[in-house]
């Protein structure tokens, strides 16, 4: 089973790092520069990426707004609703098309979160030669619940797939994405604002997930050395608390 990745260190030396270095010019800024475009959607664009660093993949960035500053998590329900729909589409399409042994789509932000660049964007890659629901297990999406509504559910996990605490939200129904969307939001809100120890990091990954689709939006903090060294997870023992706290505080 194939499940490495190739990874091109030339072309990643020469990609912009605004996260590390203030002084970066923002590639994402300079609209009227930008290339190989696939679709927009007022300041929504997808386009292919011009750092495809990865063999044997197709590599797309969706640049989620024309605000640099801005995030996810501050969005106004229309843009957030627009960005998710916008991304599901696109991700989905990929997937339909066949041209690909998988697809994912996931989200960076922040310095812990392996993105390079400040400004809010999403990315979905195809992969020709790895399956990534080989490695997923579904037992890492039940969770203690926060909320559900819509058929949309909301937890946080009881067997994450790194450890301490990851969000899980999955949806029965594509139609019922503004509820998706809603508790995608919550998580990165509370994750950027109200955690017990502060967090400036975090990432989305989206999965199907038999005939759901499931977000994971997991904070991000230095790896877990039990993690890195023999992959073993942990889970915190105050996801009671987190549960209740984001109750209090947005349901």
């Amino acid at each position: 089973m194939v499940n490495h990745l190739i990874f091109d260190s030339s072309i990643g030396a020469q990609k912009p790092n605004s996260l590390h270095n203030k002084d970066a010019k923002c590639p994402f800024c300079d609209r009227e520069a930008l290339t190989d475009l696939l679709d927009t959607d007022g300041p929504i664009i997808w386009l292919k990426n011009k750092y495809p660093t990865l063999e044997d993949t197709f590599q797309t960035v969706i640049i989620e707004t024309d605000q640099c500053q801005s995030e996810l998590s501050e969005y106004n329900k229309n843009h957030l609703y627009r960005v998710i729909s916008f991304g599901l589409k696109h991700w989905k399409a990929m997937i339909e098309s066949k041209k690909y042994k998988s697809v994912i789509f996931f989200k960076n932000h922040g310095p812990y979160s392996g993105g390079s660049l400040r400004h809010p964007h999403m990315q979905i890659v195809g992969l020709k030669n790895i399956n990534y629901l080989d490695m997923l297990k579904k037992e890492q999406f039940i969770g203690m619940p926060i909320a559900k509504k819509n058929g949309v559910e909301f937890n946080i996990s009881k067997f994450p797939r790194v450890g301490f605490f990851e969000f899980n939200v999955l949806m029965d129904n594509e139609k019922e994405v503004t509820t998706f969307a809603d508790f995608i939001q919550i998580a990165a809100h509370y994750t950027l604002n109200h955690f017990y120890k502060s967090c400036n990091s975090y990432n989305l990954f989206f999965y199907e997930l038999d005939e759901k689709i499931a977000v994971k939006i997991v904070p991000r903090f230095s790896t877990s050395p039990l993690f890195v060294g023999y992959s073993i997870p942990q889970v915190s023992n105050r996801i009671e608390h987190v549960v209740e706290k984001i109750k209090d505080i947005y349901f």
